[in-house]
């Protein structure tokens, strides 16, 4: 019994290490209950009843011929790269099958659709007007619905070549959109110019007025300083008037006192130089100048008559 016992445990681990395998990093392991697809989450699953999915990337190339409107033929290259949705893993199965392959299987489909949309795109627009990006940017408007019924997430796609399969229509076209390069290559240097001539005029009309403030700043600094120079000018003159006046004053006190007390005039220069002759030279006549007086002042006057009452008293 005890051998019995050992031989069914190791057919029991015999089995579940051929039965179950390991989750593998970057797979998704699917299974199907009552119909649906599910995502197994454990590491361990049994390979009989699962199918893992390698969550790798694929590569598509696409070669084929399109039509503009006019039917002039087109030469479209694409080249994406695609990789299974986890999102949308049942629908992959759906497309691909359980198959270890379905995301070739997917990828084919994908090819189809994308020259489908292709096509219907370039048979509504004339040759010109056809472009790699307003194609590339058609494609992706479908983006998500794709992606949704075929399983797969689009990692990227590139229009490689969209071009006439004529070559005459290739190169005519070629040497319109030359022109039309070198079109808005001079509108744009026209632009240029035109905007660095307003910087330009802006700039010079600033610093005219900057120049035009400064002028106003000097002359007012002038007025300021002319004002200044007039109020010290001013302010000189009324200092001089002030002691003009003052001198007035002083004289016209100095001749009310001589003329109230004439024996004063005794003590000025004239008189003194006059006392100074008569006693060096008792015969000689002395010229007595006036000059340093106004003429016609009082003082003059008084001094004058004052002398000849001393000449008049010496001679007798």
């Amino acid at each position: 019994m005890l051998l019995a016992g050992i031989i069914a445990a190791v057919l029991v681990i015999a089995l579940i290490f051929f039965e179950f395998n390991i989750r593998k990093p970057g797979q998704i392991v699917v299974h199907e209950v009552k119909g649906e697809v599910r995502i197994r989450k454990n590491n361990f699953y049994p390979k009989h009843f699962s199918m893992p999915i390698s969550v790798t990337t694929h590569s598509v190339f696409a070669n084929f011929e399109s039509e503009a409107k006019g039917k002039i033929p087109l030469l479209v290259k694409i080249s994406s790269t695609i990789t299974p949705s986890s999102d949308n893993i049942a629908q992959l199965i759906k497309v691909g099958g359980w198959e270890k392959d379905l995301l070739l299987v997917a990828a084919k489909e994908f090819e189809t659709i994308i020259q489908g949309l292709v096509k219907n795109f370039t048979s509504r627009f004339e040759v010109e007007l056809i472009s790699s990006e307003n194609l590339q940017n058609h494609i992706k408007e479908s983006y998500k619905s794709i992606s949704k019924n075929l399983g797969i997430e689009i990692l990227s796609l590139t229009i490689q070549s969209l071009e006439p399969i004529d070559k005459k229509i290739s190169d005519a076209i070629k040497q319109k959109e030359e022109a039309r390069i070198l079109e808005e290559t001079e509108k744009l240097n026209q632009n240029s110019r035109t905007q660095a001539a307003r910087i330009k005029f802006s700039a010079d009309e600033e610093i005219m007025k900057l120049e035009h403030e400064m002028a106003l700043k000097k002359i007012g600094l002038r007025e300021v300083e002319f004002e200044k120079e007039t109020q010290i000018e001013n302010k000189r003159l009324e200092e001089e008037l002030k002691r003009n006046k003052m001198r007035l004053e002083t004289e016209k006190d100095e001749v009310a006192l001589l003329k109230n007390n004439p024996e004063l005039l005794l003590l000025s220069p004239q008189v003194a130089r006059l006392a100074e002759a008569s006693q060096n030279l008792r015969n000689a006549k002395t010229i007595i100048s006036f000059g340093d007086i106004d003429k016609g002042s009082e003082l003059v006057e008084i001094f004058k008559n004052f002398v000849k009452n001393i000449a008049g008293s010496a001679q007798k």
